[in-house]
C-alpha cells in the first residue's frame, strides 16, 4: 500500500545534493533561531531554547515556522492548536536525541538486526523524552517519583504513537542503507518530521483532556 509513496520519496532522499540542501537549510533555520533569541526572546526558559535548537536541527523551516508561530514572546493570544505544537515540540526534541542515537549507534556501532535496531530505538526515545519531561518538574521541586509517573500518564501515547511512524517510515526508507549513504541520513531526518506530525493530534486530544498541561504561552 506504501509502495507508491516510497517510490516516489526513496529517490529524492538518495540524492546527495537533497541532503547538502537540507543540511543547509537546517544550519540557517538555526542561526535565524538564535538570532532571534538574542535580538528579540532573551526570556525565554534556557530549556526551551534547547528545546527549539534540537526542533530546528531536525525539521528545519518546518521547525523555525512551529517556533516562529507559537513560541516566541510575541505571541498575541494562545490556542489550543499552538499549545499542541508547543507540547508535540517538548517531546519531539527528546525523542529526537534517542532515536537519533539509537538508529546510528544500533547500525554504525553495534550492526544489530533490525528487531533490536527497533528495540534500542524505542528505549532511547522514551529515556530521552521523559527526560525532557521529569528534569524540568524536578527543578520546580517536584519529587522523582512524582515526576516519573507524571511522565509516563502524560508522554507515552504521543511518545508512542511518534515512535511507530517515525521508525516505521525510517526502515521503509532506509532499512537496507549504510550509514555512508545519504539516504540513511535524509531519511532519518524526514521520518523524524513525519513522527511529529503523527504525533500531533495525540497531544492536542491530551491537552484538551486535561492529562497534559501543553506548556503555557511563552
Amino acid at each position: 500500500m506504501l509502495a507508491p509513496a516510497r517510490d516516489v520519496i526513496k529517490p529524492i532522499l538518495s540524492s546527495g545534493w537533497t541532503l547538502g540542501i537540507w543540511l543547509t537549510v537546517n544550519i540557517v533555520s538555526l542561526g535565524v533561531l538564535w538570532w532571534d533569541f538574542e535580538k528579540y526572546n532573551q526570556n525565554i526558559p534556557s530549556l526551551m531554547k534547547f528545546v527549539w535548537s534540537l526542533v530546528i536541527a531536525y525539521s528545519g523551516l518546518f521547525g523555525l515556522g512551529v517556533y516562529w508561530l507559537t513560541g516566541r514572546t510575541q505571541l498575541d493570544s494562545d490556542s489550543l492548536w499552538k499549545q499542541g505544537f508547543r507540547s508535540t515540540s517538548h517531546c519531539y526534541s527528546g525523542c529526537g536525541v534517542g532515536e537519533v542515537i539509537g538508529i546510528t549507534a544500533a547500525t554504525i556501532i553495534l550492526s544489530v538486526s533490525t528487531l533490536w535496531l527497533v528495540a534500542l530505538t524505542f528505549t532511547l526515545a522514551f529515556v530521552g523524552g521523559f527526560a525532557l519531561t521529569v528534569g524540568p518538574l524536578m527543578q520546580e521541586g517536584v519529587g522523582f517519583k512524582e515526576a516519573m509517573w507524571d511522565a509516563i500518564w502524560s508522554e507515552t501515547p504521543s511518545i508512542t504513537i511518534m515512535e511507530i511512524v517515525a521508525i516505521g517510515t525510517d526502515l521503509l526508507l532506509a532499512g537496507e542503507a549504510g550509514w555512508t549513504t545519504p539516504l540513511f541520513w535524509t531519511a532519518l531526518l524526514f521520518s523524524l518530521t513525519i513522527g511529529f506530525f503523527a504525533a500531533y493530534p495525540v497531544n492536542v486530544a491530551l491537552i484538551a483532556a486535561g492529562v497534559k498541561e501543553g506548556m503555557g504561552n511563552p
